[in-house]
């Protein structure tokens, strides 16, 4: 399975890749919500070659665009429009933030940072992988 993490912080991008690397997955990386926007053009445009994420974890405040935007126009690119989005947060949420993310951008769920230890990290992205598949 193909994972697109868009997250601007190297330590925590590097991490989340290698894990998903070690569970089987093939990272699609980006290191700013504006590299990762531009990607989304090409995938629009059809012009883009390569494999296609099936899966979407990314940081919501990134330079460019945050990670909401992208998800919102993920949702508006029928190759991807269904893949399951959770967004990254170091950040407190209020609940019209987290509502509206997760109502109007499309996202699937919203973790905080720091990020749970791995084998719960582990759990808690393939069920909500597999209950996006199976909705």
């Amino acid at each position: 399975m193909y994972w697109m993490i868009a997250e601007d912080e190297a330590d925590i991008r590097n991490l989340v890749s290698m894990l998903a690397q070690v569970w089987g997955h093939t990272p699609i990386v980006f290191e700013s919500g504006a590299e990762a926007w531009e990607w989304l053009d090409k995938v629009e445009s059809g012009s883009q070659d390569g494999p296609l994420p099936e899966f979407a974890l990314m940081d919501i405040r990134m330079p460019g665009y945050r990670g909401n935007e992208i998800a919102q126009r993920i949702r508006t690119i029928p190759a991807l429009q269904n893949i399951p989005i959770v967004l990254m947060t170091a950040f407190v949420l209020t609940e019209d933030e987290r509502r509206q993310m997760l109502e109007t951008n499309g996202v699937d769920h919203i973790i905080n940072k720091p990020l749970p230890d791995f084998d719960q990290l582990h759990t808690l992205l393939h069920d909500i992988i597999n209950q996006k598949r199976s909705s």
